[in-house]
């Protein structure tokens, strides 16, 4: 008998290649962002307004395109749809490394954003994963995100110094042809694709969702975070390179800042997580990146300000970039799970967007200091919401299959499950089968809610 508590081969493989192709792709996106503003300054009628364009350009079409996506795969497959995204993402990265003007590469990165697979790809794990199992999956996606970032800091940099810009367009390209291999190769194909409300995004959920203010704070944080990120990227590469720091040794800067960043934040999620101190945390880490840009102002040609300023700055940045998604699931109900998360990434692509947009037209009219200034601004506005945000319940989203049932054993059903211990909430999809719950992990009795469950293999 399969044993529920632990994931099936199917489902192992399933998570490390869909990570792979996510993180792939991703590495191809992050990597540009510590070089290509140095670059981007010797192509042909390039502006700082155009140079930051061509930066936050793929967030405006991965935004907008993402849930559109998500939803197409429901109608023609998972498989299609990502591969014709890693096609499309592929295509922008050639038009990119042939560009000789920063409109050719500003069309290179749009079509590189169009290929939106994010929703699909979370679409088709929840496809082959058991529902007890689907946040192992989404988790093991969500760190290999984080870890191309990381990596990416240090490899652009380097790639940079043996193969430019436009090697690094056609390594990404490369990347997104190796991801349909895998796609076609390792990933198995599911017997049955669905909506799943706790990873897809339910067009009849948004209006409830986007009413929500608690789940508006956390979308205008990660559009914020993501902002700032993309508009300092702007900038920092030019102050690196004005402290004295040539631009084949930025690598230098950017992998003991980011080893040390992960390292100082560990103990940070630990106590917010373990301690229930989620709140404190995340205050605490918007208030640091609020100093962090405020150094940066300051910073001047001093090497070591920005180094020190660079550190504090990626160490928030990566504790908001963990505490955010599980704010979300804290916050949001069960059911409607997945499509808070789609609003939320949708927010996120387009703050990038708006970052490169905006932090080059200020960099072109008032220099760093406007970039710096408007970012400060804009993380007040998001500590003043952080501030008011309701001390969230700490309560995850569980899924639970009950099989078929009429409205009345339904009603009845509801009852017995909320009276389990540890069960907050309980919200039964009648067409589905499925009871969408939301639960205190540490106080819950799992052999009593595990007997209400319909056993159903992958």
């Amino acid at each position: 008998m399969m044993n529920p508590e632990h994931m099936t081969s199917t489902e192992r493989r399933a998570a490390s290649s869909l990570a792979g192709i996510y993180s792939l792709r991703m590495l191809g996106l992050f990597m540009i962002l510590p070089v290509f503003a140095l670059y981007a300054e010797k192509l042909e009628s390039a502006t700082p307004a155009l140079i930051g364009l061509a930066i936050g350009i793929y967030g405006l079409t991965q935004g907008l395109l993402q849930i559109p996506f998500g939803m197409l795969s429901d109608r023609l497959g998972r498989k299609p749809v990502i591969a014709a995204g890693l096609l499309l993402f592929a295509l922008g990265s050639v038009v990119a490394a042939l560009a000789d003007n920063i409109y050719g590469v500003i069309a290179g990165r749009a079509l590189q954003g169009s290929g939106a697979i994010a929703a699909a790809i979370m679409a088709l794990a929840a496809d082959l994963t058991r529902e007890e199992h689907r946040v192992k999956i989404m988790a093991v996606i969500g760190m290999s995100i984080g870890a191309s970032f990381s990596v990416a800091m240090v490899m652009g940099p380097v790639l940079d110094q043996w193969v430019g810009v436009s090697g690094i367009f056609w390594l990404t390209a490369l990347l997104a042809l190796g991801g349909i291999g895998v796609l076609f190769l390792r990933v198995p194909t599911p017997v049955l694709s669905r909506v799943h409300r706790d990873a897809q995004t339910v067009p009849a959920q948004l209006r409830e969702v986007v009413r929500d203010t608690q789940l508006l704070r956390l979308d205008f944080g990660i559009f914020a975070l993501h902002m700032v990120l993309t508009s300092v990227f702007v900038v920092v590469p030019l102050m690196l390179r004005e402290a004295g720091l040539a631009s084949d040794h930025h690598w230098q800067v950017y992998l003991p800042v980011m080893l040390l960043a992960i390292a100082f934040m560990v103990p940070f999620i630990i106590l917010a997580e373990k301690k229930r101190r989620i709140k404190q945390v995340f205050i605490g880490a918007i208030s640091t990146l609020l100093v962090a840009i405020f150094a940066l102002n300051l910073a001047a040609d001093s090497l070591w300000f920005i180094i020190v300023a660079l550190w504090l700055y990626f160490t928030a940045f990566n504790l908001l970039e963990a505490s955010l998604p599980s704010l979300i699931s804290k916050v949001a109900p069960a059911q409607s799970k997945g499509t808070a998360m789609g609003v939320y990434s949708s927010a996120q692509f387009l703050g990038v967007f708006v970052g490169g947009t905006i932090g080059g037209a200020l960099l072109g009219l008032y220099g760093s200091k406007g970039v710096f200034l408007f970012d400060m601004a804009i993380l007040l506005i998001w500590l003043m919401l952080a501030i008011t945000m309701r001390h969230p319940r700490y309560l995850a989203s569980h899924i639970l299959r009950v099989g078929p049932l009429d409205q009345d054993k339904a009603r009845e059903l509801n009852i017995q499950l909320t009276s389990v211990r540890g069960v907050a909430e309980a919200t039964i999809m009648v067409e589905e089968g499925l009871a969408y719950l939301k639960v205190d992990s540490k106080a819950l009795d799992r052999d009593a809610l595990h007997r209400f469950s319909v056993e159903e293999g992958v």
